[in-house]
């Protein structure tokens, strides 16, 4: 009896053998490509005459381009927390860059905000480490001054570069500067080795060790540049500096050498997957944490985000308007361009959502854009998308909220309670406000954003008591 088990179970064997294997669907590689301060109109797909960027141009012509894509902040840490969680930077309490600027001659205080990520906030990297992805960082963290809130503890297997500070010492090695210490976690280097080329380098190690194994990868490849300081391999500058028109609003040649060797760094990555045969199972999302660094104000810049008025740290548009594009092969039309509102909460849905994955929280302050692909794109300009920075920034912001909903745009400024509404459809540049002319779609807003700012929790600034005494004397 025990043989005739064995020869039955033998034939059985045999049957299953001959039938054709059916290979589980892996799940698709995912890339964030995060490029630090580049501006609305940083890139020669949105506009720009001198900064050359032939990568970025071909991954637009193959993917979805966004013209109203917003960060959630004005500034760095609060957009990188919230494409991390998925959550605002409201609701977080993260409202600031880490540290942070302590101006205490003002007349208002900033709230006792969470100058950290929690490690209780559950991150993208730790929902795609749970199913079965292989994770890493490469470069800017900017998310906590200690040790215990960096990539490695909040889901990254791999941490490369991250850590508190939110721009190099220098981009050039050893990497470091007087009073600065070296860079972390970027062991070895040679003379002359540049930061953007070798966290690209790190970057693809980590795809071409990924590919080897039975499981996608994520890769959040978050480049310092181009955050100052300003500089760029000599050879680069001197192609621009050839090329410079001083009549032109963008004309700084090393500000342009780091925006073409992130284009570069991007081309690179490509080249890696292209070779291992993963580039057409991979979702690549390419982003800004804020506006450029622009010199159209009273303070200089390297950047202009010309037509948007002024840029990073400030309220308007040239603070908060940045690039998106998004490459997924088979998933959306090639070339396409979307005036459809994105936000970088939207980030985290998005992946989740290509891979597949539900997360649990009731608190969602995003959307996935996968939706794009079907009906329910039509309804995401319909939505209203907010901010909240209680702060006062050195680069022109004071403490101010704002809600974007349609073609209108409402700016709440506390210090005097003033509000600001533009229309910008036809005023992109944020020159006529029409606060006074449409009083309805003012009250309409206003009540809008406060009901938001109640629903997430939103900290308001305190009232500087030292300044209000002063003024009385």
């Amino acid at each position: 009896m025990k043989h005739l088990v064995f020869f039955l179970l033998s034939i059985l064997a045999g049957i299953i053998h001959d039938f054709p294997r059916v290979e589980k669907e892996r799940k698709p590689n995912i890339i964030v490509f995060l490029v630090d301060d580049l501006g609305w109109k940083d890139l020669s797909c949105y506009g720009s005459s001198f900064y050359q960027t032939p990568h970025v141009d071909r991954l637009a012509s193959e993917g979805l381009v966004f013209t109203n894509a917003y960060a959630s902040c004005t500034v760095c840490s609060p957009t990188r927390a919230s494409i991390m969680s998925g959550q605002s930077p409201a609701r977080l309490h993260l409202t600031d860059w880490i540290k942070g600027y302590k101006l205490k001659n003002k007349p208002l205080l900033s709230p006792r905000w969470t100058p950290f990520l929690t490690l209780e906030t559950k991150t993208v990297a730790e929902y795609l480490k749970e199913s079965g992805y292989q994770t890493a960082h490469v470069g800017k963290w900017h998310l906590g001054e200690e040790e215990k809130y960096e990539p490695q503890h909040q889901g990254f297997d791999v941490n490369i570069a991250g850590y508190k500070k939110g721009q190099p010492p220098s981009y050039f090695f050893p990497y470091k500067r007087k009073n600065w210490k070296p860079i972390p976690y970027l062991e070895g280097g040679q003379e002359g080795e540049y930061l953007t080329y070798r966290l690209t380098e790190e970057a693809n190690n980590f795809i071409r060790y990924s590919s080897q194994k039975d499981s996608p990868f994520f890769l959040y490849l978050s480049h310092y540049t181009v955050h100052t300081p300003l500089q760029a391999p000599d050879s680069l500058i001197e192609y621009y500096e050839e090329r410079v028109d001083i009549q032109a609003q963008q004309k700084n040649a090393t500000y342009a050498s780091m925006v073409h060797s992130m284009d570069q760094s991007l081309g690179r990555v490509r080249a890696v997957l292209d070779s291992l045969d993963e580039w057409e199972n991979t979702m690549l999302i390419f982003a800004s944490d804020n506006g450029g660094l622009s010199g159209a104000s009273k303070h200089n810049g390297p950047t202009s985000n010309a037509p948007l008025r002024e840029g990073k740290g400030t309220a308007y548009e040239g603070g908060i308007r940045t690039p998106l594009i998004i490459h997924y092969p088979g998933k959306y039309s090639e070339g396409k361009t979307t005036s459809t509102f994105a936000i970088s909460m939207d980030i985290f849905y998005t992946v989740l959502d290509v891979a597949g994955i539900k997360q649990d929280s009731n608190n969602k302050d995003g959307l996935s854009l996968l939706s794009l692909k079907d009906s329910a794109f039509q309804n995401l300009s319909n939505r209203s998308l907010f901010w909240h920075y209680p702060h006062y920034h050195v680069r022109g912001a004071t403490p101010y909220s704002a809600i974007r909903n349609g073609d209108y745009k409402l700016i709440e400024f506390y210090e005097d309670r003033h509000l600001e509404l533009y229309n910008l459809a036809n005023d992109i540049g944020e020159q006529k406000d029409l606060s006074q002319e449409l009083p309805t779609v003012r009250k309409r807003l206003y009540r809008e954003l406060n009901k938001w700012k109640k629903a997430v929790d939103a900290q308001p600034p305190l009232v500087n008591p030292a300044y209000q005494a002063k003024v009385k004397k």
